[in-house]
Order: structure tokens, then C-alpha cells, then sequence
């Protein structure tokens, strides 16, 4: 087995572990065992913890799991399984390896991660990170070579997303990936108990350095008033997602408040039912009052929706484009909607609640549909609801601002809730994907968002500022503003 090089983890880790982390020493040390971290995730697993879908972002935050990239404090893409790359040539990267050992024992080769990619390629559905994407990879000395069918200048950013983690060979059967054992992270995931609970343990052979803790449990809990209260009574040392109705009733030395890049949005079906005729979808846009919400629901910790990219993409205001071509309001008349939502973000239900005696208001009878996201998911992606409200981090999938918008809102969408197929909105998102320069691609980006919100296929409501919860006897939680790490090396009790 390699052993990791000693200068490669000192210089890296503070790139991966001190970004988003909270005050205090968060330097690994080999000599503190600590105690095991106890987390309580607000999201049980949907998938089976695949990577490919949702529950990627469960093994990230949880330390298991990490690509060849990743995001550092500005957005940028920063080394991990690779600590060098370069651009060949138009379609395609050379990323040079850094030592490193899969969970199981194994290295990590360059043959070994050309495989990991080739199964994220071929899966079906495509992985949102990929979407509109084929790229083929193969071993090439001590690197991995990737070439994409078209040219993509963000490559480095998209291998950053936790859809691309890269797992041992044993790991691929059945066109399935079993993550346990078998990652590269900190943490190894040695048990899963349904969608209730997972335990890990400390991985000793980590590149970037031994965890301060000698392992996680992990608890999913899906209400977040229990979450609160495991957290107010000891249960757990670190809770995601703490409900605004319940920030209050906590100890304010244990809430970390992050500002995010998540949108919560109301997205409407616009292939089938009533919101595929345009005049409904902008009767519907019209009856809603952002700022109700965000003064009612979230009690000021959000911003109302200007768009699908919120106050948390710095760029994004002074760039913005006022959407055009929408059509005029019709009139409801009555017309029966179903609105569907989750409860695993507490305010979701009652922001479903509001929007649904705004919509009669304004003519419209609706009904609602609240279940835990894992029983809704397949649903509301088979266009089975008229409208479906939710929390969308709008650059967690690549880092890059297209991601989303191919993802969500494009024929091909792996994500696409609101089913929209527009070819103003596929040419937008397309123009804007082959634009390498920062500035311009961040200017035709903000021009297809103004394409996605001319069709009012989307709704933008608030923009959401995240309450973790926090004992104050941990340290080095790391808060991040794309929500895909919480767990480290130098997080600890």
C-alpha cells in the first residue's frame, strides 16, 4: 500500500478543511483520538446512497467521499484526488494524481479512476453533474486523460461535484455503487442501517491526514423539530438544518448561521395539466408575495427570490436580465392544481400552506401533497404534480452556474421538475455552457436565467440562509456555502 505523501497533506489540507470552517484549531493531530461525532442529517437517503443522484451530498458532508476536485472559499476549483491539472487542448485535460489509498486497501490509480468516471458516464439517468455532457477517460501515466465530446472550460469545476466521487473497482456491480469501504474520504462507511442511521470510522490512511475523530454516527432525521430537540438534549453534537421556528428556542452559542447558494423555488409542470398553458403560470406568478414568506416563514433569515441565483452568488445582481416574452396573466376560474412539497425542510410544508391561500386568492383550488423527500422524488420528477415547491443549491452539482440551469430547467434535465422543454431556453443554456472566459460566461448566464423566468416555469420565493445547530464543545464543523462538506479531518468533540 502507498502511503500518502507527507508534504502533499500539509500543504492541501488547509485548502479542503479550513475554507469553510468554524473558529477554532481545526489542525489534524495523529495524537487526539477525541470522541465519535454525533450528526443528525436532515435527509435520509433516497437512493440507496448512490452517487449518482440526491444522496451524493450525504456522503460528502459526512467525509466519505471526494472527486478529483474540489470547490475552495471562492468557487474555485481546487486540487484533491488530483493535485495538478492542464487543459491539452480544446476537448480535453490531463489531471495528474496525488498518492492516495482507496478505503479498501487498494490505490488509487490512474486505471482505477479512468473506471470511477466511465460508470458516472454511463449511468442512467445521467448524473446532473454530466448533464449535456459525455466525456470519455482513460490511464495515462501517473494521470488520467478526459476528453469531452464538446469543449467544457469548466471541466476542473464539474469533477468537483460530489456525483463524480471516485470509488475503489469493488465498489461497481450490477450497474449499482455500493459506497461502503470503498471511498477515499476520511471517514470510511462501514454501516447502513436502512434510512434511519449510518456509522463510520476513522480512515488512517486518509491523504490529507489522520480525522481528529475516531468515527461518526450518523442519525437521518427528517423532522426537524426532533432534530432540534436531539440536539438541545445531547443527542447529537452537530444537526443540520435547524428549523427557524426552532432557532429561538436553542442556545444562540450553538447556532451557525451560513448564508447559501439555495433558492427555494416553486416549479411548475409545464408538460402536463393545467401550468402547461403559459397564461396560467403567469396567473400563478403573479398571486405570490415573496416577501410574505420570507417575513412570515423564514423570519428574516432569507432574501426574497430575485432569481434563480441569489445574494449568496456575489456576481449574479449586477448582471442580472429582466425576463421578457411572458405571457399575460389568464384567469383561473377555479381551476384545480396539485402543489406538492416535502417536509424534510420544515418550512417547506408551510410555505406550501401560504402559497396555497395565496393561489385561491387569486381563482385557483389547490390542493396539497406533503411526504419525505425520498417518497416524493420519483413522483414529482414524473411530472405526477401540477406544482411542487423545493430547495434547489444552485451551484452544488458543478460548481458552475450553467450546471443548474441545464440540469433543472433543459429537455434532457436530469432534474428538470418543472418538465420545461423551450428551445429559446435550450439555445440560452447552450450559449452560455461554451463560453470560456469568467466574466462573459457569468453575463450568459444570467441572460438564460432571464430566458428560464420568461417561460414562468419557475418561480424564484426566497433565498435561504442555513441554521446549524452546533455543541459548543465541537469544533472545526465546516460550514459551506454550497452545503457539500460538514464533517472533516479536524472536526472533533
Amino acid at each position: 500500500m502507498r502511503r500518502r505523501h507527507l508534504l502533499g497533506a500539509l500543504l492541501l489540507t488547509p485548502v479542503l478543511t479550513a475554507c469553510f470552517a468554524s473558529s477554532g484549531d481545526d489542525s489534524p493531530s495523529a495524537a487526539n483520538d477525541g470522541s465519535r461525532l454525533r450528526v443528525a442529517l436532515a435527509f435520509p437517503p433516497a437512493e440507496n446512497l448512490s452517487p449518482y443522484g440526491a444522496d451524493a451530498t450525504l456522503l460528502s458532508r459526512l467525509g466519505v467521499t471526494e472527486g478529483l476536485t474540489a470547490l475552495d472559499a471562492n468557487g474555485a476549483a481546487a486540487p484533491a484526488l488530483a493535485e495538478s491539472w492542464r487543459r491539452e487542448n480544446g476537448r480535453t485535460w490531463l489531471f495528474t494524481l496525488r498518492e492516495a489509498t482507496f478505503q479498501d486497501g487498494s490505490e488509487v490509480t490512474p486505471t482505477a479512476v479512468a473506471a470511477a468516471l466511465t460508470h458516472a458516464a454511463e449511468a442512467k439517468p445521467a448524473p446532473a453533474a454530466l448533464s449535456g455532457v459525455t466525456l470519455t477517460a482513460e490511464a495515462a501515466g501517473n494521470a488520467v486523460r478526459i476528453t469531452t465530446k464538446a469543449a467544457d472550460p469548466v471541466l476542473p469545476l464539474r469533477l468537483s461535484s460530489p456525483n463524480l466521487a471516485v470509488f475503489a473497482a469493488k465498489a461497481y456491480s450490477a450497474g449499482k455503487v455500493d459506497p461502503v469501504g470503498t471511498a477515499t474520504g476520511p471517514f470510511e462507511l462501514t454501516k447502513v442501517t436502512g434510512s434511519t442511521s449510518a456509522a463510520l470510522a476513522r480512515f488512517d490512511d486518509y491523504w490529507g491526514g489522520r480525522a481528529q475523530a475516531p468515527g461518526v454516527d450518523a442519525r437521518f432525521i427528517a423532522d426537524g423539530t426532533a432534530r432540534a430537540n436531539a440536539l438541545r438534549t445531547g443527542q447529537v453534537d452537530i444537526a443540520e438544518s435547524i428549523p427557524v421556528a426552532q432557532a429561538a428556542t436553542l442556545d444562540k452559542g450553538t447556532l451557525e448561521e451560513t448564508a447559501t447558494t439555495r433558492t427555494t423555488s416553486l416549479q411548475l409542470n409545464t408538460g402536463s395539466g393545467p401550468f402547461k398553458d403559459p397564461k396560467l403560470r403567469a396567473a400563478a406568478r403573479e398571486a405570490i408575495d415573496g416577501s410574505a414568506l420570507v417575513k412570515g416563514v423564514f423570519e428574516g433569515y432569507a432574501d426574497p427570490g430575485a432569481g434563480i441565483y441569489g445574494p449568496a452568488v456575489t456576481w449574479a445582481e449586477g448582471k442580472r436580465v429582466a425576463p421578457s416574452g411572458r405571457a399575460a396573466a389568464g384567469r383561473p376560474d377555479g381551476t384545480a392544481v396539485t402543489l406538492a412539497t416535502y417536509d424534510n425542510r420544515p418550512e417547506l410544508p408551510e410555505i406550501a400552506q401560504v402559497l396555497q391561500q395565496q393561489l385561491q386568492k387569486a381563482g385557483f383550488k389547490v390542493s396539497l401533497v406533503v411526504r419525505e423527500y425520498s417518497r416524493l422524488e420519483s413522483d414529482a420528477l414524473a411530472g405526477k404534480f401540477d406544482a411542487v415547491i423545493g430547495a434547489r443549491n444552485s451551484l452544488v452539482d458543478t460548481g458552475d452556474p450553467v450546471g443548474v440551469l441545464a440540469s433543472d430547467y433543459t429537455c434532457d434535465g436530469g432534474y428538470n421538475l418543472a418538465r420545461l422543454c423551450d428551445r429559446k431556453v435550450d439555445r440560452a443554456v447552450a450559449e452560455a455552457d461554451a463560453v470560456t472566459d469568467t466574466e462573459e460566461r457569468q453575463d450568459a448566464v444570467m441572460r438564460a436565467e432571464a430566458a428560464i423566468l420568461g417561460t414562468d416555469a419557475v418561480v424564484p420565493l426566497a433565498h435561504q440562509r442555513i441554521i446549524t445547530g452546533v455543541a459548543t464543545d465541537v469544533r472545526g464543523v465546516l460550514l459551506d456555502p454550497y452545503e457539500r462538506t460538514l464533517v472533516g479531518t479536524g472536526t472533533r468533540r
